[in-house]
């Protein structure tokens, strides 16, 4: 940590602020959880950003309003809103911390005890969709911010707070295309705290691979009652699953990563079937199918792989399970389909921002910070990959595990003591030298 960590009474002052303002903090989350900003299909995003920007611009941040025309799901009915404020910070030039979160939830789902879009308070909790999954990160960030700005310290550079939506579906009507703009660009930002759950006394330092991809195998329609005039693309389909439960599952468990990745499961390349789809659709209306055999088949792969795998590699392991049944089963014809992918992704931990945020970690919960990197892919992807900018982590409130569950939830202690971490990770970041 650089001096003006060790300036205790002033930044004792900074923790003291935050600690007395747990109520704002609480208060702010339940108000942007109140905002049921469901994605998909985009639902109340200008509300939410607006209600944050004009938080911030009543505290002197410039505010800016960025729709992101023409990327996945923008219409005129679910436009994709995002909101970028930054506040010079008076002490003359120097570097940019940024707080980045993402606006977007996904749905409510079925097994909710409370409303899931009230934000109730109940034993030291706040409860409701977002609210681990990143809202009260996001109130964490904005407060540490207020308490920088107030505390009187002659800090050098910027602050910038961002509200960006789509994160649950890609990012890509968010930091994606903020990014491809210059918003993630050094030397106007060069550092990033992204505050996702990843447990309060954690810092990750970057993600997995993902890549999805649709395989849709070809049949021939006939009578039900006369396969064998027809040719089934379901059981084409069953004929590669069969090849991936014996061949791909087995080699993909056999890779294991160097990379952090928690939880332990996660460290070797993994494989979900998202989805199958064959046949005729099911009837609406409480009838009986008609008897035919299935012309098609379709299913969702998302495959997670490792920061040691190529993403060639990753495609053509399903590739070669696909030419090899086309050679062995009469009539086997298939389409793929790429849907996205994202590389792997890993700041350096030894850098300025996992440095500082872990030095701030041990200072106020008493104990090291663990870093690790996440199963799935956040937003750091694209502050990496579009921006350039590597100086990027994730860091917040709530527990990982409740992310999208029933009944989800954030620590209101947790919040305040993340709060405190970023606060004083952004001091050691503003006053390093460039």
């Amino acid at each position: 940590m650089t001096d003006v960590l060790d300036r205790a009474p002033t930044l004792d002052g900074v923790l003291e602020t935050i600690g007395a303002r747990e109520d704002e903090i609480v208060a702010l989350t339940q108000e942007l959880i109140r905002f049921p900003t469901v994605n998909p299909p985009g639902d109340v995003y200008r509300p939410c950003a607006e209600h944050l920007g004009e938080r911030l611009r009543r505290r002197g941040f410039d505010v800016t309003y960025v729709r992101a025309e023409g990327t996945p799901g923008d219409t005129d009915a679910y436009p994709r809103w995002n909101v970028v404020a930054r506040r010079e910070l008076g002490g003359g030039p120097g570097r940019c911390v940024h707080f980045n979160g993402h606006l977007d939830v996904v749905e409510a789902g079925r097994g909710w005890t409370i409303d899931p879009f009230e934000g109730l308070v109940k034993d030291g909790r706040v409860y409701g969709r977002g609210a681990c999954d990143m809202k009260g990160g996001i109130a964490a960030a904005v407060v540490a911010a207020e308490a920088l700005i107030d505390s009187g310290l002659s800090l050098p550079g910027a602050i910038e707070i961002s509200g960006t939506v789509d994160e649950e579906s890609g990012g890509y009507g968010g930091v994606a295309y903020l990014a491809e703009r210059g918003w993630f660009t050094p030397p106007r930002v060069d550092h990033v705290i992204i505050p996702e759950p990843l447990n309060v006394d954690r810092v990750c330092i970057g993600h997995r691979g993902v890549w999805w991809a649709e395989v849709e195998t070809k049949g021939r329609i006939a009578h039900g009652s006369m396969p064998f005039l027809g040719d089934s693309a379901i059981r084409h389909m069953g004929a590669l699953l069969e090849r991936i439960e014996h061949e791909l599952y087995p080699a993909l468990a056999a890779r294991r990563s160097d990379m952090p990745v928690v939880p332990e499961g996660a460290r070797q390349s993994t494989l979900n079937i998202n989805s199958i789809h064959g046949g005729q659709a099911e009837p609406g209306d409480g009838g009986l199918p008609s008897p035919v055999v299935a012309d098609s088949c379709r299913m969702v792969l998302d495959r997670r792989f490792l920061i040691e795998e190529s993403l060639d590699d990753v495609r053509g392991e399903v590739s070669a399970l696909l030419e090899t049944l086309a050679a062995e089963r009469p009539e086997f014809a298939y389409d793929l389909r790429e849907l996205f992918a994202v590389q792997p992704t890993m700041a350096d931990r030894n850098g300025p921002v996992a440095t500082a945020t872990a030095a701030a970690v041990r200072r106020v919960l008493g104990r090291d910070a663990a870093i690790v990197c996440s199963p799935g892919t956040y937003d750091q992807k694209h502050v990496d990959r579009i921006g350039r900018l590597k100086e990027c982590i994730a860091y917040g409130p709530g527990v990982l595990d409740l992310a999208h569950q029933p009944d989800e939830w954030v620590g209101i202690a947790d919040m305040v003591a993340s709060a405190k971490v970023m606060a004083l990770a952004a001091a050691d970041l503003l006053t390093r030298p460039r």
